[in-house]
């Protein structure tokens, strides 16, 4: 565990808080540690009925540490990365996952909500998913997800463009379910949280497996985390990583692909 991820039961609801603010709660190999054991947690303890994500600031993350990422690239990154447990949790879990969104939500930060069932976002909300601005590709199985969500052209723009969306935005395209004033973000969230706890939970879990094809979603996570591998290794990430230290932009005009 590690204290940038807070776990807190609450009768039937599991409360994982993401507590790293001076950073914008960007997710370390620590963090994903945590994280999926969080899901495991839910997954083994029958009196868990509900999964609630969150953060403790105004940004819910902003996204993978980009120096994990430039330590991978140079051969120097840990020796398991828990983002494959994390990340396999989401595929596998059958338990409601509630989120509430403030602020950026960049990479695994909008991705992740592709496996949430019910997404509480504010209008500051802004979800990104700039895979290629960093010489990378989609994960989380989100090349399958956001296209079924929100359509390909849409779906491609925010992989390809990196452009951002905001709150209200989201909720039209279907990517997120409520709209909530900041104030009231984290109290609706709960509440749905407490409301889906209610309901029969051998309906609810058997519902979710039927709308979502689990093995199908590892399948494609296993696929892009294969290709997602080779791109961090590639110069193209390199240039990628040096620029965002450096404070200028990249130029891949100069790397080979």
């Amino acid at each position: 565990m590690t204290e940038h991820v807070t776990t807190a039961v609450d009768g039937p609801i599991l409360t994982l808080t993401l507590n790293r603010p001076d950073k914008k709660n960007a997710l370390t190999n620590a963090m994903y540690g945590a994280l999926a054991d969080g899901l495991q947690h839910a997954h083994d303890d029958k009196a868990i009925r509900c999964v609630l994500l969150r953060s403790s600031s105004d940004c819910f993350t902003a996204g993978n540490d980009l120096g994990d990422f430039a330590a991978i690239s140079a051969g120097a990154g840990p020796a398991e990365r828990h983002v494959n447990r994390f990340l396999h949790g989401l595929a596998a879990a059958d338990k409601p996952i509630v989120a509430a969104v403030h602020g950026l939500a960049v990479g695994v930060g909008t991705t992740m909500l592709l496996h949430c069932d019910v997404v509480c976002v504010t209008e500051q909300a802004r979800l990104t998913t700039p895979f290629v601005n960093l010489a990378l590709v989609p994960e989380a199985a989100s090349s399958l997800l956001m296209q079924a969500r929100i359509g390909y052209a849409r779906a491609y723009s925010l992989f390809a463009l990196g452009e951002p969306v905001d709150g209200k935005t989201a909720v039209e395209w279907g990517l997120a379910r409520h709209l909530v004033a900041p104030e009231a973000l984290h109290a609706k969230a709960l509440a749905v949280a407490h409301t889906l706890a209610e309901k029969p939970i051998g309906a609810l879990r058997a519902t979710k497996r039927l709308m979502r094809d689990a093995a199908l979603i590892a399948q494609t996570m296993d696929r892009e985390s294969a290709v997602f591998a080779e791109r961090l290794k590639s110069p193209e990430a390199a240039e990628a990583f040096r620029a965002f230290a450096e404070k200028r932009a990249p130029d891949f005009k100069r790397v080979a692909s």
